[in-house]
C-alpha cells in the first residue's frame, strides 16, 4: 500500500514526461522535425520543418481550420544565438466531415520554419534545438496530442551539403506553399445579403480556382464555390456563414488555382484592387481539449480584479478557512468516514497516542501538499501552466486512484485485512503501522480534495500561484493547516473523544459500511474516466479493477501464507502497469462537457469576446467532470427552471469552459480572473469594465441576484 501512495504522489512526473529525439511515434500520427542539410553555418540560417505522417483518413489541420480543429503549435526553447520564424502552412484540402468542412492534411505535410543562427554561434558545436509540439489529429473522433523534440544540427564551416534524406521532401512542400500576390494580379470583393462576390483578374481566363478564408466565422465552409469564368479571370461566389452580422473590412486567405498555383490574398472592398499581399505573422492559435470553432482573432485581455491586491496576510486566512470548508466537501466524505471510523476505534486510548495520531495525520497533509506546491513549482519553471487540481486531468492518475479506493474498499468490505489498513489502529494505537495509516489518510484526504475548490479557496490560491515560492508555499501551507484542524481537535480534547460510543461487534459492520462511499468515489472516478477519455480506457479501468479483486481474493482466502502475498502483490504491479501504459495507446477525444447540455455552448475566449461586443451579458462556468463541486452546483444550482429562464429573460449567452482535460487557455484566463481552478463562475456584464465573479458554492438565489443586477 506504502508503495501505492508514493506511486500516487509521484503521477505528475509520469503524466507530463517526453521522451526529448527528434521524432515521436503516437496513436495515427509520427511526427519528426527535419532539416534540409547536415549542418548550419554561423551567421546563417538553416531550413527546419515540422513533418507529420499520418495513418490512412486521419488529419491535421491549416492555420484557419475550417468548422472544428486547431492547427499544429510548435514551440521553441532556442539557445543564445538562435532564433525561430513562424511555421508556415502549404496548400491544404477541403476535408467534408458530415455537414462540416475542415481545412487540413492527410497522409503527409511538412511544415517549413526557418531559423536564424548569428555569428556568436562557434563551428564545430552542436546546436541542440529543443520543442514542444503540440497538435490536434481527427478524423471521426480528435485526438489532442504533444510530445518534445530536439533536432540537433552541427555548426560547420563550409556551406553544409543538402540532408539526402529529407532534400527532396522539402522542396517538395516548398513548392506546396503559398506564394505572395503579383502586383499584376488585381482582387475585390463585393456584398450581397447572402454571399460575397470576390472577383479576381489574372490577365487570362481561369478554369479551377478555391479560396480557403484565413479568418473563421466568415464564409460557409462546406457550401459550394460557384465559378464564373470572365476574360481575364474569374467571379467565386463565396455563400456568408450564418452568424456574421457585419461585413468584413477585407477578404484575407488562400487562393488556388490551376496547375497547382497559389496565392496569399487580400482583398478590398468594390472594384478589383492591385495584390496586396498577407501578413507573415502566423494566426494564433491555442489546442483545445475538444474540436470547436475558433476565431483566429486575439480577444482583449480579461479585465478582472487583479489576484495579488488581496495580500498575503489575506491570501493565508483565506486559504484556512478554506481549508476548513474542504472538510465539508463531496470529494472528502470518503476519507472522513475512514477518519470517523478510527477516531471510535481510539476512544479508550490514552491522551498522548491520540494526539500523536492528530500530529502524524496532519503531517500527512502538509506533506502532501508540499509535494504538490513542489511539482507545481516545477512544472511552472519549466514553463507549464497548471491550476489547482491538474492531476485530475492525467488518465494515469485518475486510473491509479480509483484502484487504490478500490482495493482499499475491498479491505474495509471484509475481502482480506491490509497490515496497512487505515482502519487497523484498534490494538494498540501507538505501533508502527498505526501511525502509518494516519499519516496515509493525510496523504488520501489531500489526494481526494484536490479536484474540489471550497470557498475562500480561489482567491487565496489564485494569488499563490502568481506569487514567489515561498508565498505559494506560505498559503497552501495554511490551506494544509485548516484542512487538517478539524480532526487534530478532536485528538487534543479528550472529553470529546468520551463521548464516543464503546467500542464494540457494531464496530465491524460500521467498517463496512464505510466501504460504500468509496466504492461510489471509484463509480465517480470511472466515470470521469470515460466521459474525458471514452469507453476504451473505461474497459482497461474496469479489467484492472477485476485483477485488484482476485489479488484480494488471494490475500483474503490464504491470509497466513507468504506466497499469497507475493501473488498478489505481482497482480498489483501488473495493474499498476495497466495504469501506467494504457492510456496513451486507449484514450479517446475528451467530450466537452457543454455539449452535454442544451443552451451551453464551448467556451473560447473569441466567442466570449463576440457576444460583449454585441451587448450581450455573458455568464461562463469553468468546470471538469472530475470537479464534484462543480457537478453539485449545476444541479442545485444553474440547471433549476427558475436559473434558466432568468438567463433566457437577461438574454445571457451561456459558456462552459471545460477544464476536464489541461487547456492552456482556460488555465490562463483563470490565471488572469485571479483564480487557479475550479469551480470557478464569471457573469461578464454589458459596459462595465471588469466581469464579476460568483462564489464557488452556488445557490438559485446567488445566481438570481447576479443575474437582478443587470436589470438596475
Amino acid at each position: 500500500m506504502r508503495s501505492i501512495f508514493v506511486l500516487v504522489l509521484g503521477l505528475t512526473a509520469v503524466a507530463y514526461a517526453h521522451a526529448a529525439s527528434s521524432s515521436a511515434d503516437l496513436p495515427h500520427v509520427r511526427v519528426e522535425l527535419v532539416s534540409d542539410a547536415s549542418g548550419v553555418i554561423a551567421p546563417g540560417s538553416l531550413h527546419a520543418g515540422l513533418h507529420f505522417k499520418l495513418e490512412s483518413g486521419w488529419h491535421v489541420y491549416w492555420k484557419n481550420p475550417g468548422d472544428a480543429g486547431e492547427p499544429p503549435r510548435i514551440d521553441w526553447t532556442l539557445p543564445q544565438g538562435v532564433t525561430a520564424g513562424p511555421l508556415q502552412f502549404p496548400v491544404p484540402k477541403r476535408l467534408p466531415l458530415g455537414p462540416l468542412m475542415d481545412f487540413g492534411y492527410e497522409d503527409e505535410v511538412l511544415f517549413p520554419v526557418t531559423l536564424k543562427v548569428d555569428a556568436s554561434v562557434k563551428p564545430g558545436s552542436i546546436l541542440h534545438l529543443p520543442a514542444k509540439v503540440v497538435w490536434l489529429v481527427c478524423r471521426e473522433s480528435c485526438i489532442p496530442e504533444k510530445t518534445n523534440l530536439t533536432l540537433d544540427v552541427p555548426v560547420v564551416s563550409g556551406k553544409p551539403a543538402p540532408d539526402a534524406t529529407t532534400n527532396t521532401l522539402f522542396q517538395r512542400f516548398q513548392a506546396a506553399l503559398p506564394k505572395p500576390l503579383p502586383s499584376r494580379l488585381k482582387a475585390g470583393f463585393t456584398a450581397t445579403p447572402t454571399s460575397f462576390r470576390l472577383t479576381v483578374e489574372t490577365g487570362k481566363r481561369e478554369t479551377e480556382a478555391t479560396f480557403f478564408p484565413a479568418d473563421a466565422g466568415v464564409l460557409d465552409n462546406p457550401a459550394a464555390q460557384k465559378l464564373t469564368v470572365t476574360a481575364k479571370g474569374f467571379v467565386l461566389e463565396l455563400k456568408k456563414d450564418s452568424s456574421l452580422t457585419t461585413n468584413p473590412t477585407e477578404l484575407r486567405g488562400v487562393l488556388e488555382l490551376s496547375a497547382g498555383r497559389a496565392y496569399e490574398l487580400l482583398a478590398l472592398p468594390g472594384a478589383v484592387q492591385t495584390g496586396a499581399q498577407l501578413p507573415t505573422e502566423p494566426v494564433p492559435a491555442q489546442l483545445p481539449q475538444a474540436p470547436m470553432r475558433t476565431a483566429p482573432v486575439s480577444p482583449a485581455p480579461v479585465s478582472a480584479p487583479a489576484a495579488s491586491s488581496i495580500g498575503l496576510a489575506r491570501a493565508v486566512l483565506l486559504a484556512f478557512f478554506g481549508g476548513l470548508l474542504l472538510n465539508l466537501m463531496p470529494c472528502v466524505f470518503p476519507v472522513l468516514f475512514i477518519k470517523g471510523l478510527a477516531l471510535v476505534k481510539s476512544g479508550s486510548a490514552e491522551r498522548h497516542t491520540l494526539r500523536v495520531h492528530g500530529f502524524v495525520y496532519a503531517a500527512g497533509i502538509l506533506t502532501s501538499f508540499w509535494i504538490l506546491v513542489g511539482a507545481l513549482l516545477g512544472l511552472r519553471a519549466a514553463g507549464s501552466v497548471l491550476g489547482w487540481g491538474f492531476q485530475f486531468q492525467s488518465p494515469v492518475f485518475l486510473s491509479l486512484m480509483a484502484g487504490l479506493l478500490f482495493f482499499l474498499g475491498l479491505s474495509l468490505a471484509g475481502q482480506f485485512e491490509i497490515g496497512l489498513s487505515l482502519t487497523s489502529t484498534g490494538g494498540s494505537l501507538a505501533a508502527k503501522q498505526g501511525y502509518t495509516g494516519s499519516f496515509f489518510t493525510g496523504v488520501l484526504a489531500v489526494i481526494v480534495a484536490t479536484p474540489c475548490t471550497a470557498p475562500f479557496m480561489g482567491a487565496a490560491i489564485g494569488y499563490a500561484l502568481a506569487q514567489t515560492a515561498a508565498v505559494t508555499l506560505a498559503v497552501f501551507t495554511a490551506l494544509a493547516l485548516g484542512l487538517a484542524a478539524p480532526y487534530v481537535a478532536l485528538t487534543l480534547q479528550p472529553a470529546w473523544t468520551r463521548a464516543l460510543p464503546k467500542p464494540g461487534a457494531w464496530m465491524e459492520i460500521l467498517k463496512q459500511a464505510t466501504a460504500v462511499p468509496v466504492f461510489a468515489t471509484v463509480i465517480w472516478l470511472a466515470w470521469v474516466l470515460a466521459q474525458a477519455y471514452g469507453a476504451a480506457l473505461l474497459a482497461a479501468l474496469l479489467a484492472s479493477l477485476l485483477l485488484l479483486a482476485v489479488a484480494g481474493w488471494f490475500l483474503g482466502r490464504w491470509p497466513a501464507q507468504r506466497w499469497a502475498a507475493v501473488v498478489a502483490s505481482l497482480i498489483v504491479a501488473g495493474v499498476i502497469a495497466l495504469s501506467l501504459l494504457t492510456p496513451s495507446k486507449l484514450s479517446a477525444a475528451p467530450q466537452s462537457v457543454a455539449a452535454t447540455h442544451a443552451g451551453w455552448e464551448p467556451w473560447t475566449a473569441d466567442a466570449a469576446s463576440r457576444y460583449q461586443a454585441q451587448g450581450r451579458p455573458v455568464f461562463v462556468d469553468f468546470t471538469a467532470s472530475w470537479c464534484l463541486s462543480c457537478q453539485v452546483n449545476e444541479r442545485v444550482a444553474l440547471q433549476q427552471p427558475e436559473v434558466q429562464k432568468a438567463f433566457t429573460y437577461a438574454h445571457v449567452a451561456l459558456l462552459r469552459a471545460d477544464w476536464t482535460q489541461h487547456d492552456d487557455a482556460i488555465t490562463q484566463t483563470l490565471t488572469q480572473l485571479g483564480r487557479s481552478g475550479v469551480p470557478t463562475y464569471v457573469l461578464y456584464v454589458p459596459g462595465s469594465p471588469s466581469p464579476r465573479l460568483l462564489p464557488e458554492v452556488l445557490t438559485p438565489g446567488v445566481v438570481l441576484d447576479a443575474l437582478a443586477d443587470l436589470r438596475k
